[in-house]
């Protein structure tokens, strides 16, 4: 029996550092292990590995940092797994709204432009700005990331 694809999505493999907890959880975790990084990002939600299984329709606040910034975002795990090879748990979870959704494709984008300035340094071994590599990574890339990730 074939197995009904569910996702409405595209997921885009990306690994972007966060932290989670769960809303309204009367058990308190360490902060290590609350941890991780993103497996895959879509519009819908993401997908990362955590140490600890969180029961599905469970509220989930995430932190994503990027510098000296810290974007939280709300989602509803809908699915919790074992991975047989790491051990840990694959924790799915959904946007609640497209506000939610747009926060980490601009985390992403941030990334993007980040790794971008880094190339940038490198080839001209000057120093760049996040801000200068901004607009001349949306000058060349926006229309392309704009078809690819919406």
């Amino acid at each position: 029996m074939q197995k009904k694809e569910k996702r409405q999505f595209i997921r885009h493999p990306l690994s972007l550092p966060l932290a989670y907890e769960v809303v309204n959880s009367k058990v308190q975790k360490d902060d290590e292990d609350n941890r991780s990084e993103t497996i895959n990002v879509s519009i819908g939600g993401l997908l990362f590995p955590g140490r600890n299984p969180v029961d599905v329709d469970s509220i989930i606040s995430i932190k994503m940092p990027f510098e000296d910034k810290l974007f939280n975002v709300q989602a509803k795990v809908v699915r919790c797994v074992q991975n047989a090879e790491t051990q840990l748990y694959d924790i799915a979870v959904s946007f609640f709204r497209l506000r939610e959704a747009f926060k980490v494709k601009m985390i992403e984008q941030i990334y993007l432009i980040s790794e971008y300035r880094d190339l940038l340094v490198l080839q001209t071994g000057k120093e760049i700005s996040l801000e200068e590599a901004s607009h001349k990574w949306v000058k060349r890339y926006s229309n392309r990331f704009k078809k690819l990730y919406w």
